[in-house]
């Protein structure tokens, strides 16, 4: 699969487990609904500024829509880092179980992490 159809599939997976429309993202994030739809299709390549306001609408991290797209590398040694920041929270003795949890909330909302790893 190229990178623009696995973007593509994956920004529709995205959408639709937000229970948006094409219309209702491309409000969100200031694109017109036809370059969306494209853009779902792997038709047409968006930009990094685009695929910022893509993240930003859906409420995911744009590092990730850059590695879809092709425009960053995956890199193995960010899941390894995503494990030990989780490992730091759970064993740090002065945090409360409610503020360890709002910490991994706060965190796998900034990176996009899979909170099941």
């Amino acid at each position: 699969m190229n990178d623009l159809a696995g973007l593509g599939d994956y920004l529709r997976e995205q959408r639709l487990s937000h229970r948006l429309s094409l219309r209702q993202l491309s409000e969100l994030a200031g694109i017109s609904n036809p370059y969306l739809s494209q853009i779902e299709r792997g038709l047409k390549r968006p930009s990094a500024e685009i695929l910022q306001q893509l993240a930003k609408g859906l409420e995911v991290s744009a590092e990730t829509l850059y590695v879809k797209a092709g425009i960053l590398e995956h890199h193995p040694e960010a899941e390894s880092t995503t494990s030990t920041v989780r490992d730091a929270i759970a064993a740090d003795p002065n945090l409360t179980d409610r503020q360890r949890a709002t910490l991994l909330d706060i965190y796998e909302s900034f990176t996009g992490a899979d909170p099941q790893r």
